[in-house]
């Protein structure tokens, strides 16, 4: 990935040098090890496309699951079903032919800006769908944008807006990506990386780690502040005798009295389970964020904090990082788009029984 100047004789020798060396570390892997690395990356490519695709069929098939609260969800599928299909595939093949980029300068400005764009947006989405399932959770009567489909439709069209405007710089000639001698290398000016990977990830890592901590806090304070009593459960509501309390009230107690002691124990029990339901959607909304959140940093977090300290370490024109440590973290974060639908397929059950039936009646 490395290059360098050629004006100085002396210059040219200690640098070609070094370009041979890391060319032989590119064409390392073997027969064996390109089948079984090609296979791999081909498994993970297929999974992501298949787990994403019954995403997106699901939300726009079934009705129950066409509500603005799934926008969200489909804009990460897209995204990450874009990764896979634009992305992935050019990726495989620099992979398997040691590092080299085959398809040319222009292309190559065109691979990084969909790779950017796609990754960062689906990082995004997860960032807003913490921010979405925090206020859902602790403001269920004064966030009413999960209600209305303008209002999500206009923040899906903000996080792609955003996320495209990270591939503009690179186009427009600020910190122009490395496209000379087979190398497709995003810009490694120092400006650049600071604020392509805080935006893309570090500050949407922090809000998501905020919002976890938040939600983790509230389903905390509510375990402590319900206790639930175990009533018997009323039979007829409109009967003096709704709970089985095994106790027959008095003759001198006036029927009125009776009634009205019913109601209050009823109106009680009503709240007390809707109590409940309130702490089991926090609970789930809690563990669920927190799944998403913990695959996300461990997928990503890796691969950002090298490219972070990258043009540190090799300077604008080159990339130091051997090339096996760069495409196993690449490919770590990669996986992401492949974990998003499994996380939400297995807490989303009629997400869940949707994918069943898809599979099912197409026998996968």
């Amino acid at each position: 990935y490395c290059i360098f100047s050629f004006k100085k004789r002396a210059t040219f020798t200690q640098n070609q040098a070094k370009q041979a060396g890391r060319l032989k570390d590119a064409v390392l892997y073997g027969d064996t090890e390109k089948v079984v690395i090609g296979i791999v990356i081909s498994v993970i490519t297929l999974l992501t496309i298949a787990g994403n695709s019954l995403v997106v069929i699901s939300v726009c098939t079934v009705k129950k699951l066409r509500q603005p609260s799934n926008y969200l969800v489909v804009s990460l599928a897209a995204a990450d079903l874009s990764v896979a299909l634009a992305v992935m595939p050019f990726v495989i093949i620099t992979d398997l032919v040691g590092g080299k980029w085959l398809f040319g300068e222009v292309f190559c400005n065109l691979f990084i800006a969909m790779d950017v764009m796609c990754c960062t947006a689906s990082i995004m989405t997860l960032c807003v769908i913490s921010v979405d399932r925090y206020l859902g959770i602790t403001r269920p009567l004064t966030y009413p944008v999960r209600q209305d489909g303008k209002l999500m439709a206009k923040m899906v069209f903000v996080v792609w807006l955003l996320s495209a405007s990270i591939t503009l710089p690179p186009l427009f000639g600020w910190a122009k990506n490395v496209t000379v001698d087979r190398v497709c290398l995003i810009s490694q000016d120092v400006g650049y990386t600071i604020y392509s990977t805080g935006v893309a990830f570090y500050i949407p890592m922090t809000v998501m780690l905020v919002m976890y901590h938040r939600i983790y806090q509230a389903a905390k304070a509510s375990a402590r502040k319900h206790r639930f009593v175990d009533f018997p459960r009323p039979h007829h509501r409109d009967s003096i005798f709704c709970v089985d309390s095994g106790v027959r009230p008095s003759r001198s107690i006036k029927r009125s009295q009776a009634a009205k002691e019913c109601a209050t124990l009823s109106k009680f029990l009503q709240e007390d389970h809707k109590n409940i339901s309130i702490f089991k959607r926090e609970q789930k909304a809690a563990r669920t964020l927190g799944i998403i959140v913990g695959a996300f940093t461990v997928c990503w977090l890796p691969f950002f904090l090298m490219s972070t300290a990258r043009p540190f370490l090799c300077g604008s024109q080159c990339s130091c990082i051997p090339l096996w440590l760069e495409r196993t973290l690449l490919w770590l974060g990669y996986t992401n788009s492949l974990i998003n639908p499994l996380i939400y397929a297995f807490f989303n059950r009629d997400l869940r029984t949707t994918f069943w039936n898809l599979l099912e009646h197409h026998q996968f």
